[in-house]
């Protein structure tokens, strides 16, 4: 499944994060082949997923955005049984090894905020051996590139996205892809 990821991101890296209700029919409607599902709770988010499968779309869902689950192993075996979602991404590491054993990719979230936190990320990553990881910001370019190199896993990029540049920056750092809520750069 991780295949189909690249693939997608490789065909067009930029991802739709959905982080408002509001914007889910232009995400739907852009030409994003993958969306990351920042808000929901239990009672909307399957439909949600539905509907963006329904239009083509790749789906991934952030479980400790959601309102309404606790954020572990039961919420992660929900979201795999009930929805169509493809993946679930997480800042939690314990709840990687969870979602592979459902068969869904699993993407970690890391913020990066100081030397502790990126040190601490490396370390994560190659504990947890996620199918891709997220970094946060996405505008620091120089760290891209380290954590590609360290970690030898697929990087989205996301946060403080707000131009053609930043997304360029950080594919030619080495991301896989890019995420960003702002409907604006979902078409270029």
């Amino acid at each position: 499944m991780i295949h189909e990821f690249i693939q997608r991101t490789n065909e067009y890296p930029i991802i739709g994060a959905i982080s408002d209700s509001i914007i889910l029919d232009d995400a739907l409607e852009s030409d994003c082949e993958v969306l990351f599902f920042l808000s929901g709770s239990v009672f909307d988010i399957d439909k949600k997923v539905k509907k963006a499968k329904e239009a083509g779309k790749m789906v991934f869902v952030h479980l400790d955005l959601l309102d309404g689950f606790s954020r572990d192993a039961v919420a992660v075996e929900y979201l795999c049984k009930r929805t169509e979602t493809d993946g679930i991404i997480t800042t939690k590491s314990s709840m990687i090894k969870v979602i592979k054993s459902f068969n869904k990719i699993s993407i970690q979230r890391v913020f990066l905020i100081d030397s502790i936190n990126f040190d601490a990320g490396i370390k994560s990553v190659k504990q947890t051996q996620p199918d891709a990881v997220e970094i946060l910001p996405g505008i620091m370019h120089q760290i891209t590139n380290q954590i590609v190199s360290q970690t030898k896993t697929p990087i989205v990029t996301g946060g403080l996205i707000r131009s053609k540049e930043d997304i360029i920056q950080s594919l030619k750092a080495g991301a896989q892809a890019v995420s960003t809520s702002n409907p604006k750069l979902w078409g270029l």
